[in-house]
């Protein structure tokens, strides 16, 4: 199964509720789109710490082992309208900015503590509103789907976060689930 194959696969199983899903599915670009886009080395650095930020580094590695920010930026520029595109981009200065006056500290400079209570703060604000495709608070509903779908396709997260066999033998209907397992890789 190759990786747009898996993408497709986690789409169906979320809804195709995830934003940029109708292009994964249909496999075409959006017709409107930012012209020449493109994220720095600096940028990418900073969504792998948002990432990073999201799913930490613990017995299994973290988001930035998978070069979450890499794929953030693929996703956005080669599956994103423009509209969803303004919006990510807007919320990752936004999120820079907000965080910056909160707590007097630049995101990169905070401690993964700081960075992760602010993050979960937007997400509960997130939550709490009605969060349409146009909401200004979308865009960190964005970045964490993106980092869940980035980082259990990806193969680190695929082989070491979940459990994963790469060709299995047989077909095991029922399988016991004892408490602390991991969840199986698709």
């Amino acid at each position: 199964m190759n990786r747009r194959e898996a993408l497709k696969s986690v789409v169906l199983m979320m809804g195709g509720t995830m934003v940029g899903a109708n292009v994964i599915l249909t496999g075409c670009a959006p017709e409107k789109q930012i012209e020449g886009l493109e994220f720095s080395e600096e940028e990418l650095a900073y969504m792998d710490e948002i990432g990073e930020a999201i799913i930490p580094e613990t017995d299994t590695p973290g988001a930035k082992a998978a070069g979450i920010g890499s794929f953030m930026a693929m996703m956005v520029k080669d599956t994103y309208t423009e509209e969803q595109q303004k919006s990510f981009i807007n919320g990752l200065n936004s999120l820079k900015s907000d965080f910056k006056s909160e707590t007097g500290t630049a995101f990169m400079d905070a401690t993964v503590a700081e960075r992760t209570a602010f993050l979960n703060q937007l997400n509960k604000k997130a939550m709490q509103q009605n969060t349409e495709e146009n909401s200004g608070s979308n865009y960190i509903l964005m970045i964490k789907d993106l980092t869940l779908l980035g980082y259990f396709t990806s193969e680190v997260g695929a082989t070491q976060a979940l459990r994963y066999i790469e060709t299995p033998g047989r077909y095991d209907p029922c399988t016991d689930y004892n408490k602390g397992d991991k969840a199986w890789a698709i």
